[in-house]
């Protein structure tokens, strides 16, 4: 527990030292970003905010469609309740994994299958890390040879090679020889609590061995949700002006998000308003336009969190009058 409370401690410093950063790089130029936020264009932000409850609703739809495949038989209003409760806790806990266990928690309520169950969690969130580096690798190709934005490769062979290495994970992890293996030599020394990561992705390929029609619809819903949190960015972008290009918003989308899963910060706060401008100031968008833009993002995430928070005040409610019951 005192380990918890360290690292949440950390994360809030770095949090901390990465606002101050901001604040220290955009030095005369916050009025123009306040500006930008005050005159933007509120029909474009409800359309972000609608489309993000879309893309929630799609990630569900994913998680469901794994679940299926495992026949445990959860309603899909029960998958969505679960994962607006799951974004809650991503927005307030300093790490992820606390949606992670309220999803997990919930669906104990409709099966004993916990290996299952915890399984369709984690090749969830491997097959929509997997969709959002594909879709960087191909945004930053297309930028690269569409636009003739030679100065991009690095970013681009970033991307590619990440892929690569993703499909590299899975295919050993398809293989229950090297599966194996693999987790021996983690076992050993200080890549202990690697071995655990691995080994929960074992356990979850096994129980999807041979599933290969579900994982690639999976994954397809993964892309679909993708582009959707993409076009919520294109959205703000419109409301603050418009003069982000769509095809930009498709590369760095993936992979601000890819970023942001680094757990070194409390909800993304800091390293979000960093990562943004450093991004797309490689294509010459003016910093306080990506700054205004990382600021609309993470409002609307907080926003759209809300729901959950409700739905898991309603579980508490349920749970307490079950107990007098």
């Amino acid at each position: 527990m005192k380990g918890k409370y360290t690292n949440a401690l950390i994360r809030g410093g770095i949090s901390l030292a990465l606002i101050l950063f901001v604040l220290w790089r955009f030095q005369g130029r916050l009025t123009e970003v306040w500006q930008m936020l005050a005159s933007a264009n509120l029909w474009w932000v409800l359309v972000s905010v609608l489309l993000f409850w879309t893309a929630m609703l799609i990630n569900a739809f994913k998680w469901w469609t794994l679940l299926r495949a495992q026949a445990i038989k959860a309603p899909f209003l029960a998958m969505a309740n679960f994962t607006f409760v799951g974004f809650f806790f991503n927005n307030i806990l300093p790490a992820n994994i606390g949606g992670d266990v309220m999803r997990g928690y919930g669906l104990a309520k409709y099966t004993e299958e916990n290996a299952g169950a915890a399984a369709s969690v984690v090749l969830d969130r491997l097959i929509g890390l997997s969709a959002y580096m594909s879709v960087a690798a191909v945004s930053a190709l297309a930028v690269v040879f569409l636009t003739n934005r030679s100065d991009l490769w690095p970013l681009a062979a970033v991307a590619v090679l990440a892929l690569l290495a993703l499909i590299t994970i899975g295919a050993f992890l398809i293989s229950r020889r090297i599966s194996r293996f693999v987790s021996r030599l983690l076992h050993r020394g200080i890549l202990e609590k690697m071995a655990v990561i691995w080994d929960s992705l074992a356990a979850a390929f096994e129980l999807y061995r041979f599933q290969y029609k579900t994982l690639a619809f999976a994954f397809l819903i993964g892309l679909t949700g993708i582009a959707t949190t993409s076009m919520v960015n294109y959205a703000l972008s419109l409301a603050l002006g418009g003069s982000i290009p769509l095809v930009d918003i498709f590369l760095f989308t993936p992979l601000i998000a890819l970023v942001l899963i680094i757990p070194i910060s409390i909800g993304g706060l800091g390293l979000s308003q960093a990562a943004y401008p450093f991004f797309y100031g490689l294509v010459g968008v003016p910093g306080e336009l990506a700054l205004a833009l990382s600021l609309f993002v993470q409002a609307v995430q907080l926003f759209c969190s809300l729901p959950g928070g409700v739905l898991w005040l309603l579980w508490k409610k349920d749970a307490g009058e079950g107990k007098t019951a």
